[in-house]
């Protein structure tokens, strides 16, 4: 399937409804407020960022990863095959979670090049504390919804997460979008 295919109706009403919902939730979830509560939440001299629970929840689920050995280490490069970042933006996010306390990096035994990373004591309490928030905010708005409408959203959901991951959006198509625009003008 090509992403740049623009074959699709533009005025398929279901398309639009997925599409204003995506983007919609998109805003609603990056508000500056959100933000701003997490960040006076947290003590020290680095706030919590967002990307500190990227690597957080990363950092643990490499280390749990069942497909590892005893011998597999986290490395930078597989917390950005696992976020899918770069290489450099993976070190820069990293080095914060590091600075914020919330992973410590050890000397690879294996080779000396490369750092293991593990969750401090604080990293694992960020991680459960954020897993308790997202649970209790995931059913506080299905509440109202059957179980049956919950499994089926949680596999479309998934279905549709997966897809977009396969696919994603092709670069080239918002340069294509902005190109029309200032033609149209």
């Amino acid at each position: 399937m090509e992403t740049n295919d623009v074959s699709a109706d533009p005025f398929d009403p279901v398309l639009v409804e997925i599409g204003l919902a995506v983007f919609h939730l998109r805003r609603v979830w990056a508000k500056p407020d959100l933000m701003r509560k997490i960040r006076e939440q947290t003590e020290g001299s680095r706030p919590l960022q967002m990307s500190n629970l990227m690597v957080v929840h990363a950092v643990a689920g490499l280390s749990a990863d069942p497909s590892c050995t005893s011998t597999d280490e986290v490395t930078v490069g597989a917390v950005a095959d696992r976020l899918e970042i770069d290489p450099s933006t993976a070190s820069r996010l990293v080095g914060h979670a590091i600075d914020a306390g919330l992973v410590s990096r050890r000397p690879s035994p294996v080779d000396a090049r490369r750092a293991n990373l593990q969750l401090t004591d604080a990293g694992r309490r960020v991680r459960q504390v954020a897993h308790r928030f997202r649970m209790a905010y995931l059913a506080e708005i299905t509440a109202d919804w059957t179980e049956e409408e919950r499994v089926q959203f949680a596999l479309l959901l998934k279905r549709f997460t997966h897809a977009a991951a396969q696919a994603p959006m092709d670069p080239d198509g918002i340069v294509k979008i902005f190109e029309e625009a200032e033609a149209a003008d």
